[in-house]
């Protein structure tokens, strides 16, 4: 491991966030002589985050904590166009309205994970779109676009893995890295940034990004970049089979939130609370070389430290007690995801889906016939099965060993 003078860059270390840096030996000796203000950038395409950006925000949580300033930029303007980088397709268009409800519901997380204010350590929050919004086109190819060649261009991942799979890329979508490094010079130029942050896949845009600042003023800018994250089996961060692990609560019940941890891989255990909690190093080595069924404690450790970040205390206790009194006592946790039965009843298969267990009711259908669905610890075995309750009454219907919710009437 590196020897780092500025506790930022140790700490960024120690915890396993770098894969790539510009001139590290330049950025920490600015890190260890002054306040760094650093960004990452966020675009709004959704009213929550998920659980792969978690690491990019905990680069900002993690840069407050070494005494600098981290910078929150809101796509409001990207998100327009679209990052083509990784994607196989254009992205849909969003409204103005759409966008500024999505930054708006985002901000939640920040605020629980950041210290917002006007201190010279404290959290900032922009919008691209304030200063992109009033760029001219002319005054756009004039002033940036002669510092951009189509040549250098083309060789990025982002152009170049379309272009092979011959499948559209927008002459909007191109302009893309654009105006993200032109977001990179005016923060520069604006607000003293001289870092920004992001994962692997946006090292050529932070590049780009730095080259600017660099030919338009001058200046020295920095870019630290994440290794790629997946968990132990290879899965991308972020995505189940059931779909995004969202960060907001109203996009994802706190105990599905609590679960994800909870069920991660035996080998991912130590890397996640490096990388996604506060709790200290030494402690985090004991945790993970724990074998057999006490491994399971450091994951409810992890889970109940990531939930508490994100989610808040209240969350992570209530999640832990329903897993408790779920799995032990067989009860219904009062955290279990719930659902309405109509006076004339549902079947079993369309309860399975609207409770998101499964995607369609010919998935549950066969999710009955292989013997994994029970009702109040009972085997369903018959997919047409009607279920009826009693006004007032309740039933746990689980799915295998990890998904169980309640039914009320």
């Amino acid at each position: 491991m590196t020897q780092y003078k500025s506790s930022l860059l140790r700490l960024l270390d120690e915890r396993g966030y770098i894969h790539q840096m510009t001139d590290a030996a330049a950025l920490d000796t600015l890190a260890a002589g002054s306040v760094v203000p650093g960004y990452v950038g966020f675009d709004a395409t959704a009213p929550s985050l998920h659980v792969g950006s978690l690491v990019q925000i905990m680069l900002l949580h993690r840069l407050q904590q070494a005494g600098h300033k981290p910078v929150v930029l809101m796509g409001g303007g990207t998100t327009r166009i679209g990052d083509p980088t990784g994607r196989d397709e254009s992205r849909k268009m969003l409204s103005d309205e759409t966008i500024e409800e999505n930054i708006a519901s985002i901000r939640r997380i920040f605020d629980r994970l950041l210290t917002f204010g006007d201190g010279p350590t404290d959290a900032v929050m922009v919008n691209n779109h304030d200063w992109l919004g009033q760029l001219g086109y002319i005054q756009l190819l004039q002033e940036v676009g002669t510092h951009f060649t189509v040549n250098r261009m083309l060789t990025f991942d982002s152009v170049k893995l379309r272009l092979e799979r011959e499948q559209p890329m927008t002459f909007l979508e191109f302009n893309y890295m654009i105006l993200q490094g032109y977001d990179f010079r005016h923060l520069s130029k604006d607000m003293g940034v001289r870092l920004q942050m992001g994962g692997s896949d946006q090292w050529g845009n932070i590049v780009n990004g730095i080259e600017l600042g660099r030919r338009m003023d001058g200046t020295e800018l920095f870019g630290v970049t994440t290794p790629l994250l997946a968990t132990a089996s290879g899965a991308k961060m972020g995505k189940t089979a059931a779909g995004a692990v969202w960060l907001n609560e109203d996009m994802l019940p706190n105990y599905d939130f609590w679960q994800y941890w909870r069920n991660c891989d035996d080998a991912d255990v130590g890397r996640f609370m490096r990388l996604f909690t506060d709790i200290p190093l030494e402690e985090i080595a004991e945790l993970e070389a724990l074998e057999g069924a006490a491994i399971n404690d450091a994951k409810v450790r992890l889970a109940n430290e990531v939930t508490a970040l994100v989610r808040g205390e209240e969350a992570a206790r209530t999640a832990e007690a329903t897993a408790r009194e779920t799995f032990a006592g067989g009860g219904l946790g009062a955290d279990l995801p719930t659902l309405d039965i109509p006076a004339e009843g549902m079947s079993v298969v369309s309860a399975l889906t609207a409770l998101g267990f499964t995607k369609s009711n010919g998935e549950a259908k066969r999710k009955v016939a292989e013997g994994a669905v029970k009702l109040d610890e009972a085997a369903v075995t018959d997919p047409a099965m009607q279920i009826t309750l009693a006004t007032g009454s309740n039933a746990k219907l689980s799915l295998g060993k990890k998904k169980h919710g309640i039914l009320r009437a």
